[in-house]
Order: C-alpha cells, then sequence, then structure tokens
C-alpha cells in the first residue's frame, strides 16, 4: 500500500507558466497528498509553471522531492535550486530512464508534447514489460479527452489488445491518486509476451 511512505512517485508536468489556475491548485494539492503519506516524488527537476508548483508545495509540505534533468537545461537556470536532490543526466533519454528507474508509480498531470511523449513512453514501456508499475492520468478538467479517446480507438482498432487498457488508470482528481494507485492491476515483465497482436 502506498499510504505510509517509503515509495517514489514519478510526476509529470508542464513547465508553462501561462496555464489554467485550476491545474496549479490541483498540483499543489497532489504534492500536499504525497507528503502527508510520506511519499517521495521524482520529477523533471524544473522551476517554472505545474513543475515549479509541485516542487514548492511538497518543500513547503516537509515531503522529499527529487529533480532529474539534463545539464543543458541548468545551463539556462530552468532547474529548481532547493529541492531536496538533483539529479543531472547528460540527455533527456537519460532523464525519462532514470525517473521510471526510480519510480514505484507514474502520475501524469496536464501538459504540453514532453509531458504527452513522456507519458507515452511509459505506457509503451508497460506494454513491453520493461516497466511494470502503476501508471495514472489524472484528467483535470477532461484535459486528457482526446488522448484517452485515441488509445481507447487504438485498441478498438486493434494495435492494442483489451487487456492493455488496464496498463494505465484515469482518475479526475488529485483526491483519487492514491486509491488508483492502489487498485492498480498487477502487471510484470511477462506483458511482453503478448505485447504484439
Amino acid at each position: 500500500m502506498f499510504q505510509n511512505g517509503n515509495k517514489t512517485i514519478c510526476v509529470y508536468c508542464a513547465s508553462s507558466t501561462q496555464v489554467k489556475q485550476s491545474y496549479f491548485e490541483a498540483t499543489a494539492r497532489l504534492a500536499k497528498i504525497f507528503a502527508n503519506a510520506q511519499l517521495q516524488i521524482v520529477y523533471g527537476g524544473g522551476s517554472m509553471g505545474l513543475m515549479g508548483q509541485l516542487a514548492d508545495s511538497m518543500l513547503e509540505a516537509g515531503g522529499v522531492i527529487i529533480g532529474v534533468i539534463p545539464r543543458f537545461m541548468c545551463e539556462v537556470e530552468w532547474n529548481h535550486t532547493t529541492l531536496t536532490e538533483l539529479i543531472l543526466v547528460e540527455t533527456m533519454h537519460e532523464r525519462k530512464e532514470k525517473m521510471a528507474i526510480l519510480a514505484d508509480a507514474v502520475v501524469a498531470l496536464p501538459g504540453g508534447c514532453g509531458t504527452l511523449e513522456e507519458l507515452l513512453e511509459i505506457i509503451t514501456w508497460k506494454r513491453l514489460g520493461i516497466f511494470t508499475k502503476p501508471i495514472v492520468i489524472v484528467n483535470i478538467e477532461g484535459y486528457f479527452d482526446s488522448l484517452i479517446e485515441m488509445l481507447n480507438r487504438a485498441v478498438d482498432e486493434h494495435f492494442m489488445r483489451e487487456k492493455h487498457r488496464k496498463m494505465w488508470t484515469v482518475v479526475e482528481t488529485p483526491e483519487e491518486v492514491l486509491t488508483a494507485i492502489n487498485n492498480s492491476v498487477s502487471w510484470d515483465a511477462d506483458a511482453r509476451s503478448f505485447a504484439a497482436l
């Protein structure tokens, strides 16, 4: 169970500062929920937008938050400067891999192409049995509706199997995330045996 600490949640989210205030508020609530449950966060290490909100809220609540960021982003000062830990890597690929290695679950908040790319890659890794942990999409105000529709269409049109719908869970609020993680369907490396159709 994830309610009582010693687990690390990887959070994907936006760096944009121009998004709806409701997304900032939801991000702050999620961070406090994790901090209160004594769960750590690993994220992309940024200081702006929802990434900055996530870090600031986690730190304010006394939680542990680890950033993973490529050196070139630090060179232009995109990194948060007061994280519990900042891990520097050389490439975007290394960043995603390191976050996945550290994660006991993945949670996706609204974001742009980077967030969408991270989410689709981790779903792909789960299909192949490379990543076997829970994946939760927080569909705040229906932000991910079109993506969820596309994923379901991929199953409906036999690009993926019916059982692949169980690779992710969709919730509408941060308050539902821990329950979704705890209720996620068990998955293991044997998934690669039915990855292809």
